[in-house]
């Protein structure tokens, strides 16, 4: 959660008219700042087995491209590595019914439930301290993804082995480069690919190119 944020959110709380006074609007933003601070100490690597992944929060932009991508659909949503929260929160304003984050590091946990907090969604989303490999994707129809390339390897085969054919996986900044994607929205840093799990499976395609491809499985419009 950026610094800018925090005061952003603290004069809204004042613009509402909240019977809040100041000595609680400082508390609450000084919260948040602290938060931010010490969080900021520990962000550095996320222990993920088994490499370690580092937080790089997604940008707005990002967050706006990914969920271009998803526009249209609906039900259940993961974003895996949720970092501070702010791909979850912005999934359920899109209508996303649940939005789950799964993420290790327990600072990050409680930066993203504070602003979840302060949208006003604390309860409606859920961020799990659970490691992203371990999770059950299998009811999922929609995964969103921004780690480090070391990691697409190792998602590759868990995304292709659980997800149903109807799973839509939008990755932001680093591409699944064994995969083709359905759609691309944005530029640069803050490019964005969607893949349609059901044409992976059909074209049989992976990095090591050895993922089986289901028989009598056709592609559908995403």
């Amino acid at each position: 959660m950026d610094l800018d944020d925090a005061e952003e959110q603290a004069t809204a709380l004042l613009g509402r008219g909240t019977p809040w006074g100041p000595f609680q609007i400082a508390c609450g933003t000084g919260l948040v700042l602290y938060l931010a601070w010490a969080g900021s100490l520990a962000l550095g690597l996320r222990k993920m087995s088994p490499v370690q992944v580092p937080f790089v929060p997604s940008s707005a932009v990002q967050v706006r491209n990914m969920m271009s991508l998803l526009e249209g659909r609906f039900g259940k949503l993961v974003d895996l590595g949720s970092g501070d929260g702010r791909v979850v929160l912005e999934a359920y304003k899109q209508g996303f019914r649940p939005a789950i984050g799964y993420e290790l590091n327990p600072w990050l946990l409680q930066l993203s439930n504070c602003r979840a907090w302060w949208a006003g969604c604390y309860g409606k989303v859920s961020y799990l301290r659970e490691d992203l490999l371990k999770a059950d994707l299998s009811n999922c129809n929609n995964v969103t993804v921004f780690l480090a390339p070391s990691m697409v390897p190792l998602l590759e085969k868990k995304l292709l082995s659980e997800l149903p054919d109807e799973a839509c996986v939008v990755a932001a900044r680093f591409p699944f480069l064994g995969w083709t994607p359905t759609r691309v929205a944005g530029d640069n840093l803050e490019r964005v690919w969607a893949y349609n799990i059901r044409d992976v499976r059909r074209a049989g395609q992976s990095t090591s190119g050895k993922n089986p491809v289901k028989e009598g499985v056709t592609s559908s419009a995403f």
